[in-house]
């Protein structure tokens, strides 16, 4: 059996839920306790693809507070692709989004992204349909798909990551092909 190591990131704003997120998909836990990262954190998680792929995403839970903003290019460096994480009841938070794809995809051009509208357990129906029409992106081809999450209850965390670790593993399909033409 194949495994394949694969490097993503969440980035978005401080306290968006990035680490409630990377916790509820890895260890399927919730706290209410909020805990800061500084810098980077990094969690592993297997996830099977295929009876004989499994792939292990390394899960880079990046922090955005401006006193490192310099150093946060670097840490996105070889990464497959990414989640950009928005707080539906912070609207600043959701309007940063497009400054995280550029940053993003400043760095990896070819690199896949998933945006995760998250704490929808705190918004109505109405405030989560309108701020999935704001967070359209046609001029970003890499963003593939709004989700609309809550590490709390656990919906599509799931989802979104094995969504983000099939379309890593199709991009380097494609990537090999390409190159042994």
């Amino acid at each position: 059996m194949a495994i394949i190591d694969r490097k993503i990131c969440l980035v978005g704003d401080f306290a968006v839920g990035k680490t409630s997120l990377i916790r509820r998909f890895v260890e399927n836990k919730f706290s209410d306790e909020y805990l800061t990262t500084v810098g980077v954190k990094i969690s592993r998680k297997m996830v099977q693809l295929a009876p004989e792929i499994d792939v292990r995403l390394l899960i880079w839970d990046l922090e955005r507070q401006t006193k490192f903003n310099r150093i946060v290019p670097s840490y996105l460096k070889g990464a497959k692709g990414a989640i950009m994480v928005g707080d539906l009841t912070r609207p600043e938070t959701i309007d940063h989004l497009e400054s995280h794809i550029k940053l993003f995809l400043g760095i990896n051009q070819k690199g896949g992204i998933l945006l995760a509208l998250n704490k929808s357990d705190l918004v109505s129906d109405i405030k989560r349909e309108k701020v999935m029409e704001m967070t359209q992106f046609p001029d970003y081809p890499q963003v593939l798909r709004t989700y609309v999450t809550s590490a709390k209850t656990g919906a599509y965390v799931d989802e979104m990551l094995v969504k983000l670790a099939n379309t890593v593993m199709k991009t380097d399909k494609r990537q090999q092909t390409r190159n042994n033409q």
